[in-house]
């Protein structure tokens, strides 16, 4: 008897289905955290003494602040499915606006620090499987395990100590104008934070093509690949390293929505202009509707780039679309 498969359609289906519900439940956690946190919108003005009492009233009820959680919720959940995400409670001007003022930066940021990563890792994972129990491979070991152990944060201040205020190679913060200070200034005021995003994903990818490589290195058709007479070094780059980046282009995917998050302490850090710097200034003033748009395009990135990462993979893999 034969068991039926679900087909292609049907499985894209399901999974966009799955990712639609998860993704409502994550906006009811978020919302309910974000609301249950202490201070909020009025603090400012409830600590001011000219601020009246009847002036506070006012400006919750233009706020929509008067009304109970599950009807803000709703509220915002109709709007945020239509695209009509609100406005900032700090500055009265569109969310929407506010964001796509700060994604270049970020996209920006996550390409140049991925491509750094990437190419940091892949040979570093290769000769650390290589010469596996050598010398080369306990160099890489120990760098990759004080680049995972290492906080992100203290990394970037010595960055910043090292090379903008003791050698001033570099500016210790800001994202220059290609139009002001021209590409290059453009790319020096890049190269640290890029270099501190990076850092921490090299250092665990590099782990994960170490791993690939030995795994891929033990199978028997390698065996007979050299008994062709194919040189090692082929061998190596050809045969096993092509097999050995399946399970990489996954974590490489799944990364990089992780990335959206670890560049909130990056931009930080750097005063770069980006979403993170953007849900550091509205966490601080409580801006909810910032916060929680901001939130779900970093839940929904993720989520597709899970999405994504199955579907490269199992196209990569034919195997586990068998």
């Amino acid at each position: 008897m034969s068991i039926p498969f679900a087909s292609p359609a049907v499985t894209i289906l399901r999974r966009i289905a799955a990712a639609v519900v998860l993704l409502l439940v994550v906006s009811v956690l978020v919302f309910a955290l974000i609301h249950a946190a202490p201070g909020g919108p009025l603090t400012m003005y409830l600590e001011n003494p000219n601020v009246r009492p009847e002036d506070i009233v006012r400006l919750k009820k233009a706020l929509g602040l008067d009304r109970s959680l599950a009807e803000q919720y709703i509220a915002w959940l109709r709007g945020f499915v239509v695209g009509e995400w609100g406005y900032s409670f700090s500055d009265g001007r569109p969310v929407a606006e506010r964001l796509a003022e700060r994604v270049p930066a970020t996209i920006e940021l996550m390409a140049v620090s991925l491509l750094l990563a990437a190419i940091a890792a892949v040979p570093a994972g290769v000769v650390s499987a290589v010469r596996r129990g050598r010398f080369p491979d306990g160099t890489v070991t120990a760098i990759s395990l004080a680049g995972i152990s290492l906080p992100v944060f203290w990394f970037g201040l010595v960055l910043q100590l090292v090379f903008a205020v003791a050698l001033g190679w570099l500016p210790s913060s800001g994202r220059s104008s290609v139009l002001d200070g021209g590409l290059v200034d453009r790319l020096r005021h890049m190269i640290l934070p890029a270099i501190m995003l990076a850092a921490v994903h090299a250092a665990a990818w590099s782990r994960y093509v170490r791993a690939g490589m030995i795994d891929v290195l033990g199978q028997r058709f390698l065996i007979s690949v050299r008994a062709r007479g194919v040189p090692e070094r082929q061998v190596v780059l050809r045969h096993a390293l092509r097999n050995a980046l399946l399970p990489f282009v996954t974590v490489v995917l799944l990364d990089a929505a992780i990335m959206v998050s670890g560049a909130v302490v990056t931009e930080s850090v750097f005063a770069w202009p980006g979403l993170g710097g953007l849900f550091t200034e509205a966490l601080a003033r409580r801006d909810y509707t910032v916060l929680m748009a901001f939130l779900m395009i970093s839940s929904a990135t993720v989520i597709v780039l899970n999405l994504l990462a199955d579907a490269v993979y199992r196209q990569l893999d034919p195997r586990v679309a068998a």
